[in-house]
């Protein structure tokens, strides 16, 4: 199998942990173990559930009890629709492998995650790509979607709330997309990490697995939870699907690790605690990144509606790994290039990490677009 470089984890392993002030990082700042069990109330009695625990495969698919967590951030579903994986990167390569073959057509948005898009096109998919626009808000173009989605279709593959530019497809959109779907036959695949971070209201927005009856949803403790040391993500969907799902998950996962598994259970446990601490961060930083863009002549964005990161447009005659790269080396301050999402003339910036951490990257960045902006007029 042939397939593409991943151009936002290459970029992310090769600078993330040599840059003073990492605005690339896309996780709500990431909680101690103190943390959370200060939250849970269990810092003082932890090994004693911890030291009894023969470390062997445990439960294959998921304990019950975490299982039965995850199946509680949903309406409609059940322990039975739930199967917990190697974070959600697991889970999307996954879905891809049980349903695409050669040949199928794919829908997938772009930006996007990477996988959702170069997978299926290394299974000899026919990958039809939805180019999301900053005069729609960054959301699909329900017409165009129409006109790509022929009898037949495969798989529909959407990322909401969207990495990298925010844009949140509500449940009235989300029903429209699925009465697409059910048209032409087609499975949705919806990458829901940032879910339980919109700007408003509980910050949890609907999710298609509730929504459709060939919807799968794939999620993870990585983002909102801040928790991404687990490696733990989860698909929830149909039980026909999941069994599928599970042949070829005997094949490259067996089973999570058991400390993964207890707590992330603890975790889903003291959710409430987590997003009221996730919603203040990102709510935030929203507004003080909002703030610095209407500031800066050189950048403009669509203000993202959830999740930790924005889409910034530059107005500079740098390409973006350039940019990026200059940046880096001048400032200590970390971006993504678009050109590593294949949107190039913009930046990924994450805005969930420590409010200090971002006040001082946004202002270090302030004067490296002033001294080049300064350059360019002496050149």
């Amino acid at each position: 199998m042939k397939i593409r470089d991943f151009g936002v984890e290459i970029w992310m392993n090769r600078y993330e942990n040599h840059c003073e002030l990492n605005l690339a990082e896309t996780c709500v700042e990431s909680l101690t173990l103190a943390e959370l069990l200060d939250m849970a109330g269990k810092r003082d009695d932890i090994l004693a559930e911890l030291l009894p625990m023969k470390l062997t495969y445990g439960a294959i698919e998921g304990s019950d009890r975490l299982r039965r967590l995850i199946a509680g951030l949903y309406e409609k579903q059940a322990m039975e629709n739930v199967v917990v994986t190697h974070g959600a990167i697991g889970a999307n390569a996954l879905v891809h492998e049980t349903l695409v073959e050669p040949g199928d057509r794919v829908i997938s948005v772009l930006p996007t995650y990477q996988q959702h898009y170069s997978i299926p096109e290394s299974f000899g998919a026919d990958v039809q790509i939805l180019k999301l626009a900053a005069e729609n808000g960054f959301l699909p173009d329900l017409g165009e979607l129409r006109r790509l989605a022929t009898p037949g279709t495969k798989l529909i593959c959407l990322n909401n709330p969207n990495n990298p530019t925010g844009s949140l497809m509500d449940r009235d959109f989300l029903v429209q997309v699925a009465a697409i779907a059910r048209g032409c036959g087609a499975w949705i695949l919806c990458d829901e990490v940032y879910r339980g971070t919109d700007q408003e209201g509980d910050g949890m927005t609907a999710s298609i697995a509730d929504l459709y009856e060939k919807g799968i949803s794939t999620g993870s403790m990585s983002k909102t939870y801040s928790l991404a040391g687990l490696r733990l993500g989860w698909i929830a969907g149909p039980k026909a699907l999941l069994q599928q799902v599970s042949i070829h998950r005997d094949y490259n996962t067996i089973s999570v690790g058991m400390l993964d598994d207890h707590f992330a259970a603890i975790a889903l446990e003291n959710r409430d605690r987590i997003l009221a601490r996730s919603h203040e961060i990102t709510r935030r930083n929203l507004a003080i990144l909002a703030e610095w863009v209407e500031g800066e002549p050189l950048i403009s964005w669509v203000k993202p509606k959830s999740g930790t990161t924005a889409l910034l447009k530059y107005d500079l005659p740098l390409a973006s790994e350039a940019f990026c790269r200059t940046l880096l080396e001048r400032t200590g301050v970390m971006l993504t290039p678009g050109s590593a999402m294949d949107m190039e003339g913009h930046l990924r910036i994450g805005y969930a990490n420590g409010e200090a951490i971002l006040r001082e990257g946004l202002a270090r960045i302030s004067v490296f677009l002033r001294e080049e902006q300064a350059a360019l007029r002496a050149a």
